[in-house]
């Protein structure tokens, strides 16, 4: 196998008390931390002084389907922060961390999320990130005027037209047109501002944007769908991507897949990091990691295993014990499609049942986990990133603050060791760190 010249990439998906289902239960997370700055800021420091590449804040703009015994019982869905508000307030605790948030293209109209992320992009001096998604929550649809949700090919659509749109309005100012002239009384040069005239099928927009052009010239634009319509929004407009494979080989498939359809977008394929979802159990043995693994997921509730298990599926398993196998049932969602196929195939190969499957993928909501010494961990990242499985990893830490304090503390270091990250930051904006190039304005 090959040995990669350039640096995995890294960044850290926050999600409140942990990605773990059952996390808010445990010792090592902070039961309130959706809506606790505090915990917050620590955490983002933490994740600062490791050097991940950034860190990544998700969104639903709905609480979370699910049935009210289930619900209840669970931290995850129910409250938390907003998060770009949250971010610009991590902006001003930290310093050089990249700050990736998720907006959906479904419930927002294309203005106000150029605005919101170039103003966050300058609040942090380059730092800002958009995870772009169409929404995989039914129930937002609900809150926004609409009895059903957009239907999955048309709002992928709706997506492209909708990145084109902002990725437009940032462009709305040449980088120096704001001259500041109070001698000769202009605030601007109108040479270099330029209305977008955006008319689309979807979107009609016509600028220009109320924020000067973006310190990275556009923010650092990420994309987790792992459909077919989602791999190809991924090439066309994505950056950074958010994978879910469980096994090298189908990693390397999804990888190569969307690499080689970058080309019709007349897109390089280093133009895109790609990074699977990781969660690790470490301990000073295998065993011990495991035994930790066990702890926590003898935390949950079966009623959520349940349910954890069908919303992760896009599966009705509401009649279905935990000690039941899986039903032959076709996912009733098809953004779900593909993690649903995953699970189903390795559910199947190990003989896994509905609590089986929870037991195993509760830490990770279904992408990788990995257990044991921080060697052994580091010894399989290092693996899949030289056989071009991945472009690096989003870690998932299973609680917070403790399970990210004990990747801080013993997996980065390993990883520094041998070379695999770099140590410490080189530049300054989340381009710099993920070595993406800044883009020229189309104006220019």
């Amino acid at each position: 196998m090959d040995q990669r010249k350039e640096k995995m990439h890294i960044g850290a998906f926050f999600k409140n008390t942990g990605h773990h289902i059952a996390a808010w239960r445990s010792p090592d997370s902070q039961p309130d931390a959706g809506i606790n700055l505090k915990h917050y800021v620590a955490c983002a420091q933490t994740a600062e002084r490791a050097g991940f590449d950034f860190l990544f804040y998700a969104d639903s703009a709905a609480t979370r389907e699910a049935h009210i015994d289930s619900l209840h019982r669970s931290s995850q869905y129910t409250a938390y922060f907003e998060p770009t508000t949250l971010l610009a307030s991590l902006a001003t605790a930290t310093e050089r961390i990249g700050l990736v948030a998720t907006q959906t293209t479904s419930y927002n109209e294309p203005y106000n999320i150029a605005r919101r992320f170039a103003s966050l992009d300058h609040l942090s001096a380059g730092r800002a990130g958009w995870n772009v998604v169409t929404s995989g929550n039914d129930a937002e649809a609900l809150n926004f005027g609409r009895d059903e949700h957009y239907e999955h090919d048309e709002r992928y659509l709706r997506a492209q037209e909708f990145v084109e749109v902002v990725k437009g309005l940032w462009d709305s100012w040449d980088d120096d047109a704001f001259l500041y002239d109070r001698a000769g009384g202009r605030f601007f040069d109108p040479q270099k501002m330029h209305r977008l005239n955006h008319v689309g099928k979807y979107f009609k927009v016509r600028g220009p944007l109320n924020v000067p052009r973006p310190p990275q010239g556009h923010p650092v634009i990420f994309q987790a769908g792992i459909s077919e319509a989602g791999r190809e929004l991924a090439a066309a407009t994505a950056e950074g991507v958010f994978s879910g494979e469980l096994t090298i080989e189908r990693s390397q498939a999804h990888y190569s897949d969307i690499k080689k359809r970058m080309a019709k977008y007349d897109r390089a394929p280093d133009e895109l990091r790609i990074l699977p979802g990781l969660t690790i159990f470490c301990g000073k043995t295998a065993a011990e990691a495991r035994d930790r693994e066990r702890e926590l997921a003898e935390l949950i509730h079966p009623v959520v295993g349940r349910e954890y298990v069908g919303t992760l599926l896009g599966l009705d398993l509401s009649d279905c014990d935990v000690d039941d196998k899986l039903p032959d049932r076709e996912s009733k969602t098809r953004s779900k499609a593909g993690i649903a196929n995953s699970v189903k195939a390795m559910a199947e190969r190990e003989n896994l049942t509905i609590r089986g499957i929870y037991m195993k993928l509760a830490g990770s909501h279904g992408k990788l986990t990995l257990r044991g010494t921080p060697v052994e961990i580091a010894d399989t990242m290092a693996q899949w990133f030289h056989a071009h499985a991945c472009d690096g990893f989003i870690m998932q830490p299973s609680t917070m603050p403790g399970n990210l304090d004990e990747i801080a503390e013993t997996l980065v270091p390993e990883l520094q060791n041998r070379g695999l990250i770099r140590v410490g930051y080189e530049g300054a904006t989340l381009r710099d760190h993920m070595e993406l190039k800044r883009p020229r304005s189309r104006w220019a």
